[in-house]
């Protein structure tokens, strides 16, 4: 089916000058709705391919529309001198693309679209109109389907149900019903989006919404009979004119090719500095390509025997392999191989097809032939391996029951050990390091509901855009390991820590977790039952129910009719109801505190108690988290689906989730947690002699602050006095400041800076920690873990000074974070290596912050309790002691 590519130019032109900064070229012209509508037709180039496309601008004048309702758009002020200055160099700029351009005068730039949009669809070819007009959803159907492409939005017929609340067949209907204030067009008085919904659910449509006019009661009941006379001329206003006559047929709408030298011109002209740099690359790009495709050796596609034989034994020969994979889905538990992808060299890379099913697909080998030849050397650990997130790839094998072995790179970790702060996916650091633009995923399957399977990719573009990818992993290779070589620390953070701890992971993530679903089941119905009391409680206070999830109804609850004040507004101005806000009213008001409790055990129920069971694998019984391993910059682990590590534990509610986390009839759970590990690392980093004594005598460091800070014995000191020195301890390692402590402790801010003084004067090792860090960071850009990882800060040199401030907070505590994220790295490191040395069936299954869970049989039990601690205590050498503390018991809460 052939399709037609169709942009509603005008919309993009006023929102690209409203959105962006006042640009301008050397020449003092502006162009930020120059830069906006270029932006987003590159966009659209690059996720949908149209065999025919047009840009389609409104024509000067008055329309139709003008002559029916003088009042049409009459309130709008004429076009900004400065975007009128745009448009001629905006449509050379268009032209040059190759987009045909449409005006037709006394119709808008919708009646011209909606005429093409149903040409297409009489000729039987698909339609997709770029538009961010709510409008135009009059037209979607089968055939029609709208993307905006400022918000990425994509609008088939569930989608336009989803949003307004109407079937596209209703969307002029409703129009009519609530009007147009953008165009000046009025509705039905007093009836907005959910009065339009509710009556055309009821009724179906505008014409039986009249028939049933005296039914409606009530002062919208009147309205709507007031306006009845009005609909004629609303309906001519708001319907999209479908037969306009047009100067040109679809068949004309062809792109042009690129004019490339009149758009880099163009570009010079205008100071688009980074898309003539852009454009000047792809210019490359295009030549390497064909340079590559003409290439004997450059990207086989593997169909016969002979061939994949000729590529094992080049595999059986290679210092190393970079090996991808496609499949048939992102959960690595569930993804079937679609096919594989190698490289041995650059420029000499394969894709052999697998299970590609798409009608009149080419005859591909076996899987089980396949499996026969590869699968001695994918087992081979001594066959070194490469690739880009190989832990996917290993699930992905291990699904057809293959073992992968012999990682010894990943492009992936190189790339989180040399700049954690970067984007870590292969398109972008082709883009960074190789100045290489990849073909995307989204090039060859398409975006959104146009969106098709991989298997449903031709055979040759699979191959270009997998081979590509195993080529250009081995190419990032070849750049980013030499530079992680050059630093004997990075390099043992990168072979001895993240390589090893991904292998790990693996299994952890294959094995996953136990769950109890009865039990998860029966804390839904109790959460249910409380959060029905508190919102009974809600309703009590202010004498009526309401939503207690709307923030609108809850804003209008606090604010307007009980008169709380106002902490906060929104940009938009209106007051806030976030967590922040609620906290604060709750110290003085019941309701606040009553919302907060709703949201909590709400997040509860639905994000654990009723999501947990649904997330469980029905082959394995078990959840199974995805550890993302290059996520935080400071080197800490990342849990999803589900999120362990955000189970929350201050609350009873929340820990009994934990109980549901179980251990299989004849084994215990063991939680081994390293205590206060943070603060022991900034004993070891700062040098406080007071604080490395208090750690070395074994002393409660809460108390012994509060010692120091209320000049008391430490047996005279009290819970409070316990809690403001834990708030501080912790605090202060995180860069908090007087206000922030103020804000922790209920306190003024001129007490809270008396007990920072008091703390520093102390603990006069800490101070100068911070300020030596801060200069450091100032200096090189990064601060450094114990082990040498480096943790970059981009917002260090920032001008703005908040920004700037977050980074120096960072910078102080990012030693610390990191430092306790390579100290159980280690320790997953050191415990796997016993268990399997002492031949032990116990199991790693979860690691949460700075905790380790393990799955161990009754028999050894005590064993693990007795001799785990001493493994993770003894991972690094701090000048203080680490200590790790051991619980048991049939479920996570009982063993924490």
């Amino acid at each position: 089916m052939k399709t037609l590519l169709l942009v509603d130019a005008s919309s993009y032109l006023y929102r690209a000058y409203h959105a962006l900064p006042d640009l301008r070229s050397h020449h003092n012209m502006p162009t930020g709705a120059i830069h906006g509508v270029l932006n987003m037709l590159r966009r659209l180039h690059k996720d949908y391919r149209a065999d025919y496309s047009a840009c389609v601008f409104d024509a000067k004048g008055k329309t139709f529309r003008d002559d029916i309702y003088p009042q049409y758009k009459a309130h709008r002020p004429s076009m900004p001198a400065d975007l009128v200055m745009q448009i001629e160099p905006l449509h050379a700029c268009i032209e040059a693309m190759g987009w045909p351009i449409l005006t037709v005068g006394g119709v808008e730039a919708d009646d011209v679209i909606g005429t093409l949009a149903k040409q297409a669809e009489a000729a039987d070819m698909r339609c997709i109109i770029s538009t961010g007009d709510k409008d135009i959803a009059q037209l979607v159907n089968a055939h029609i389907t709208l993307v905006n492409t400022m918000n990425n939005d994509v609008l088939d017929e569930q989608r336009v149900c989803e949003k307004f609340g109407v079937r596209p067949a209703q969307m002029l209907d409703y129009l009519m019903l609530v009007g147009d204030s953008t165009d000046n067009i009025p509705g039905v008085e007093k009836v907005g989006p959910k009065t339009a919904v509710k009556w055309l659910s009821k009724y179906g449509s505008l014409e039986n919404i009249i028939a049933h006019a005296d039914d409606i009661k009530g002062v919208v009941g009147e309205n709507l009979r007031k306006a009845l006379d009005w609909f004629g001329i609303a309906r001519k206003l708001v319907e999209i004119k479908c037969d306009v006559d047009l100067p040109v047929a679809i068949a004309e709408l062809s792109p042009k090719p690129q004019d490339t030298k009149r758009l880099a011109a163009l570009y010079e002209e205008l100071s688009m500095k980074t898309a003539l740099q852009e454009l000047q690359r792809q210019d490359g790009m295009d030549n390497t390509t064909e340079q590559q495709q003409s290439a004997a050796v450059a990207y086989q596609t593997v169909l016969t025997e002979a061939e994949l034989k000729e590529w094992v034994n080049r595999l059986n020969n290679a210092a190393l392999v970079s090996i991808d994979t496609e499949t048939t889905s992102l959960n690595p538990m569930e993804a079937k191989l679609v096919g594989i992808s190698l490289s041995v060299e650059s420029l000499h890379a394969a894709y052999l097809p697998l299970m590609h099913d798409y009608l009149d697909a080419p005859q591909q080998l076996e899987m089980t032939y396949v499996f026969d030849q590869l699968k001695p050397w994918l087992e081979n650990g001594s066959k070194p391996k490469l690739g880009q997130n190989l832990k996917y790839d290993k699930h992905v094998f291990a699904n057809h029951g293959i073992r992968l072995a012999g990682i010894e790179h990943d492009t992936l970790l190189q790339s989180y050990v040399l700049e954690s702060h970067t984007p870590h996916n292969m398109d972008s650091m082709a883009q960074r390091h190789l100045n290489v633009k990849t073909v995307s995923y989204d090039e060859v399957t398409g975006k959104g509901a146009q969106r098709i399977a991989f298997n449903q990719v031709s055979v040759e573009t699979a191959t270009v855009y997998a081979a590509e990818d195993a080529d250009v992993t081995l190419r990032l290779h070849q750049c980013l390991y030499p530079k992680i070589q050059t630093d004997t620390r990075q390099d043992y953070i990168y072979r001895y820590v993240e390589i090893p701890v991904m292998e790990i992971l693996f299994e952890m993530e294959r094995r996953g977790v136990l769950l109890d679903q009865q039990l998860l089941r029966q804390q839904s119905d109790e959460l249910n039952e409380k959060l029905n009391r508190l919102e009974q409680q809600a309703f009590t206070i202010t004498g009526q129910p309401f939503n207690l999830n709307s923030p609108r109804q809850i804003q209008e609850i606090l604010f307007e009719q009980l008169k709380l004040p106002v902490i906060k507004k929104t940009p938009k101005g209106v007051p806030s109801t976030n967590e922040d806000v609620l906290q604060k009213l709750a110290l003085d008001y019941p309701l606040p505190k009553i919302l907060l409790d709703y949201r909590t055990l709400a997040k509860l129920k639905s994000t654990y108690a009723d999501k947990l069971p649904q997330m469980i694998n029905p082959k394995t019984g078990r959840v199974h988290t995805n550890y993302a391993q290059a996520v935080a910059v400071t080197g800490r682990l990342a849990s999803s689906d589900p999120n362990l590590q955000n189970i929350p534990v201050r609350t009873a509610e929340g820990r009994r989730i934990r109980e549901a986390f179980i251990a299989p009839p004849g084994n215990q759970i063991i939680s081994a947690d390293y205590s206060q590990i943070e603060l022991r690392i900034m004993a070891h980093i700062s040098q406080d002699q007071t604080l490395l004594n208090a750690f070395a005598a074994g002393e409660d460091i809460h108390r012994a602050t509060a010692s120091e800070i209320f000049a008391l014995p430490p047996d005279e000191i009290d819970p409070e006095q316990r809690r403001y020195a834990k708030v501080i301890n912790f605090g202060l390692i995180y860069g908090m400041s007087e206000y922030g402590l103020a804000t922790q402790l209920g306190i003024d801010r001129s007490a809270a800076r008396m007990y920072m003084d008091r703390y520093f004067s102390r603990y006069p090792g800490v101070a100068d920690y911070m300020q030596r860090t801060r200069e450091q960071a100032n200096v090189n850009g990064f601060v450094e873990t114990v082990l040498g990882r480096r943790l970059w800060l981009p917002d260090i040199h920032s001008t703005h000074g908040n920004r700037r401030q977050g980074a120096e907070r960072a910078a102080i505590n990012a030693p610390m974070q990191g430092t306790a994220a390579d100290i159980i790295k280690l320790a997953m490191i050191a415990v796997r290596q016993w268990l399997s040395q002492t031949k032990l069936q116990s199991q790693l299954i979860m690691q949460v912050h700075d905790e380790l869970v393990l799955e161990v049989p009754d028999h050894e039990v005590e064993t693990v309790k007795s001799e785990l601690p001493g493994y993770m205590c003894h991972v690094i050498d701090l000048d203080v002691p680490l200590l790790v503390e051991v619980g048991a018991g049939k479920n996570w809460e009982q063993a924490h």
